[in-house]
């Protein structure tokens, strides 16, 4: 199983090429992507979707938010501010859903590595 970012998810539906998007390509032909509860509020934030991809993004497994989440995005958005790196909210969101669920992330974000070097987000393909 894998979450994906927005970034790659993007990327994947634009049609460009990565070993990211061959990464969610492959996931998503054996049923192994989930989706971080920000990323999917993302991608639905776009006035242009079309209402089948609408339907497809809604039926992608979504990772749970567990008690204390909150906390520790928190806490881990501050370990990555403390090294004076960018921690985007959203970037911190997703970064500690994965974390809490043990998933690797694909992403095309170069902001992650900052919180991959703080906690135990792994990052891949």
């Amino acid at each position: 199983m894998i979450a994906v970012d927005t970034s790659s998810f993007i990327a994947y539906l634009s049609g460009a090429s990565g070993r990211d998007v061959l990464a969610v390509e492959t996931a998503l032909a054996e049923h192994q992507v989930c989706l971080p509860p920000a990323v999917l509020s993302e991608l639905l934030s776009d006035p242009r979707l079309g209402r089948p991809l609408i339907e497809l993004l809604v039926e992608l497994p979504l990772l749970t938010i567990s008690d204390g989440y909150w906390q520790r995005v928190g806490e881990l958005r501050s370990r990555v501010v403390a090294r004076r790196r960018r921690a985007p909210l959203a970037d911190a969101l997703v970064a500690q859903s994965c974390v809490d669920h043990e998933v690797p992330l694909v992403t095309r974000d170069g902001d992650f590595g900052s919180f991959a070097k703080v906690s135990s987000l792994r990052i891949g393909p």
